[in-house]
């Protein structure tokens, strides 16, 4: 608050002579008899008796910046702050503004020392005669002291401290603004305070102010704003134009007062005043973002800030990790494809609906990299339950803002099938697939710490009652049939299949240890859209296994970056991916995605549809970008299931991996992928995995008339439902799980395909 005139009364100008020449030395050491005042008698005597006022150094830490995302083009997709604050330099806020702050704080601010002697003086009697501190009198300088020091406190204590009224608080301020007169110049204490102080509705520092206010930055401001702001500052909680009609009025007051006192100054004209003051206040509420719930791409922003969170390379704790995710003014350069992330919503959109309970998902991902370059689900972010919205990351895992996740269903057979090519089984290799297959014993499927697991009493149906015939790994997987995939999974032992998906990177969402039960192979763990699309890219990448990437690179506040490489690791042997892909890209023609079909360029995949229609997926690739898409009902997989429901509009009687899952994925990757040059997948070596070894299909009896046999697919037609899609098992095994925020379900309830 500045004095607003010269007082000449002797006893200040005793008290201005003292200080001035002791802040003139640097130690300002007094003793000051005070005159009588009052009347019939009565004195008010206070002595200030060896003051020693020592230039005191201030620790200044960094102001509290917010942290900014940005996508792949480094366009700003979210921001997160503890305050809304945004440090400018002192040339990049107005000429104006400046003058019209330093009209009403501080008029003699580029003259004055250390402090400001005069007003200091005429403050420090006063306080002292009525034994408090009740009238201010700091300069610029005092106040950016006290702004540090009531940013630095961490309780509430010490914020009490920093803005106590109290004489030796007053004077501590006096020390800490000698060092800093002496440590900076006057521009740079003017920019300091400019972006330190708070000017009310969460706004701190000038840039934040002005965008809050007006729309507009600090270096566009005019006459009228400026003396706003200039006037805000005093008492910004009062003044604080979000809060009332009242307070809007103190602020427009306060306004006034700065116009006249520029105009007392001869920094404007009179008649600038008068038609400054006759305008109405100006305040335009922006709205400034913040967090992840206001972002534009919320899921993948929810990645991203659990990255930060749980990562002890940003901090030893979770409380150093917020801190510092809020506070520390970092720029972190994302993944995220804004062309991707479209034609994923868009895709979505298209068959699902933002208010339909049971919630599509999609990530996209590059294999080699690890990159994420999409996220993307059918209902919107939110707490609100009237709207439809979601609360948590349905596209991720629950270290990254997930829930439980939906079973993965048939998209886990090809784990299965990969691991019977690495283990030597060719193309043409199979067994037969009956309508139903039952475990010969205990002993024939144990888990990877050797207990049997196996369940002579639960039997694993086709959808089909009827026989399946003899299924290659090519014909099984096509029509993707329960039975052969079991009785694979028992040549190959379950726990060889368990080791393999784990090595491609397969996680239960929830965090646990996946399950190992005979069915595995028919996909019984909860996961989410990510870690599938993560294991799936594997394929594609010819054996690479990438950590899924959301940051490449942070810029702290200083401007230094550090850049985020992908972590990869050889997890397979090229011709076993190669091998993989070959029989996974006739899903599009000759298996479950036949009637939706492919997109135009190499791509497989495989479909996923879990027993008692409780989730729907599509995973998928092509060697530029693998993806996977989930279907399932929030509320509870096997409590609310995908039959006979209505979706985007269209009604299902049951809803297959290919229903909904496949459309999106094929729809998103013809939208994604524009632009790109396709890339072909590599030819599959057929020395090793062409024709078949030790369990080739039996040769067909010869009729009377020396007939052939039916065709290798002739027996597909008894293995897949009225649509082509995927097979079932209809029985339940042992084994508890869990599926997205459902209640507690069959966990080795054998999926559908």
């Amino acid at each position: 608050m500045q004095a607003q005139g010269k007082d000449r009364s002797s006893p200040f100008l005793n008290i201005t002579r003292l200080i001035a020449a002791g802040a003139a030395a640097g130690v300002l050491t007094a003793a000051i008899a005070l005159p009588a005042v009052g009347g019939a008698g009565m004195s008010a005597k206070s002595a200030m008796t060896g003051i020693n006022l020592k230039p005191e150094d201030l620790e200044e830490p960094p102001l509290p910046e917010r942290t900014v995302l940005q996508d792949s083009d480094g366009k700003q997709i979210a921001q997160f702050y503890y305050e809304n604050r945004q440090s400018v330099r002192l040339d990049q806020v107005a000429p104006i503004m400046r003058t019209a702050l330093i009209s009403i704080e501080d008029f003699r601010f580029y003259q004055h020392g250390p402090i400001d002697v005069e007003g200091t003086a005429r403050a420090l009697v006063k306080n002292l005669t009525t034994g408090g501190v009740t009238q201010g009198g700091s300069s610029i300088t005092q106040q950016y002291v006290k702004q540090v020091l009531l940013n630095s406190a961490e309780t509430k204590e010490e914020q009490a401290a920093a803005i106590e009224a109290t004489v030796g608080r007053k004077l501590n301020e006096l020390r800490y603004a000698m060092a800093i007169e002496k440590k900076y110049t006057k521009d740079q204490i003017l920019e300091k305070y400019l972006n330190i102080a708070y000017f009310g509705a969460g706004a701190h520092g000038i840039q934040a102010a002005s965008k809050r206010f007006f729309g507009k930055p600090a270096s566009a401001l005019n006459l009228v704003e400026a003396a706003t702001l200039a006037g805000a500052v005093q008492n910004p909680n009062r003044t604080d134009p979000n809060v009332s009609k009242a307070s809007r009025d103190l602020l427009k007051a306060r306004r006034n007062v700065v116009l006249d006192r520029m105009a007392e100054l001869g920094k404007i004209t009179p008649q600038e005043a008068a038609e400054s003051k006759a305008k109405k206040l100006v305040f335009k509420d922006t709205k400034v973002s913040g967090g992840c719930e206001e972002s534009k791409y919320p899921y993948f922003c929810l990645y991203v800030q659990n990255e930060i969170l749980n990562n002890e390379d940003f901090g030893k704790t979770p409380k150093e990790r917020l801190k510092l995710l809020q506070r520390g003014g970092l720029t972190i350069k994302t993944t995220i494809d804004k062309k991707m992330q479209k034609a994923s919503e868009k895709a979505i959109k298209e068959y699902v609906s933002t208010k339909d309970k049971p919630v599509a998902s999609q990530a996209m991902v590059v294999p080699g990299t690890g990159e994420i370059k999409a996220m993307a689900a059918s209902r919107k972010f939110g707490g609100s339950k009237k709207k439809n919205e979601m609360s948590y990351n349905v596209v991720a895992d629950a270290k990254h803002g997930g829930g439980g996740g939906f079973q993965q269903g048939s998209t886990a057979k090809a784990y299965t099938l990969a691991t019977a090519l690495e283990e030597g089984l060719k193309y043409g290799d199979g067994y037969p697939a009956p309508a139903g297959f039952t475990a010969s014993g205990y002993g024939a499927f144990k888990d990877c710490d050797g207990k049997r697991v196996g369940d002579p009493t639960h039997e694993v149906r086709n959808s089909s009652e009827g026989g399946g015939g003899f299924k290659t790994l090519q014909t099984g997987t096509w029509g993707s049939v329960n039975t052969f995939f079991m009785r694979l999974e028992e040549r190959v032992t379950l726990c060889k299949v368990v080791k393999l998906a784990k090595r491609i990177g397969l996680k239960r969402a929830d965090g646990t240890k996946l399950r190992e039960f005979e069915t595995f192979t028919l996909g019984i763990n909860e996961v989410d859209p990510v870690t599938v699309a993560s294991t799936y890219a594997v394929f594609a990448s010819r054996g690479q296994y990438c950590k899924p990437l959301a940051i490449t690179e942070i810029k702290d506040r200083y401007g230094k970056a550090t850049q985020y490489k992908p972590k990869c690791s050889k997890v397979m042997e090229e011709e076993v991916a190669d091998a993989v892909s070959g029989i996974l890209s006739g899903v599009f023609t000759k298996g479950t995605m036949r009637e939706v079909g492919g997109i135009g360029r190499d791509a497989a995949g495989k479909t996923g549809t879990t027993d008692g229609y409780t989730a729907a997926w599509f995973a998928g690739y092509t060697p530029n970008l693998a993806s996977a898409v989930s279907l399932g009902d929030p509320r509870g997989a096997f409590t609310h299931n995908l039959i006979g429901v209505t979706i985007g509009g269209r009604y299902y009687s049951y809803v297959y991996g290919a229903s909904i899952s496949g459309r999106i994925w094929k729809q998103a990757m013809i939208g994604a992928l524009k632009g790109v040059e396709p890339t072909k997948f590599t030819p599959v070596d057929q020395e090793r995995f062409g024709g078949c070894g030790d369990n080739c299909a039996p040769k067909p009896k010869k009729e009377k008339k020396d007939e052939q046999g039916p065709p290798d697919d002739f027996f597909d037609q008894f293995n897949r439902d009225d649509n082509g899609d995927d097979n079932g098992d209809r029985g339940r095994g042992r084994g508890r799980g869990r599926g997205g925020e459902s209640p507690i379900t069959p966990a080795n309830v054998a999926p559908l395909n």
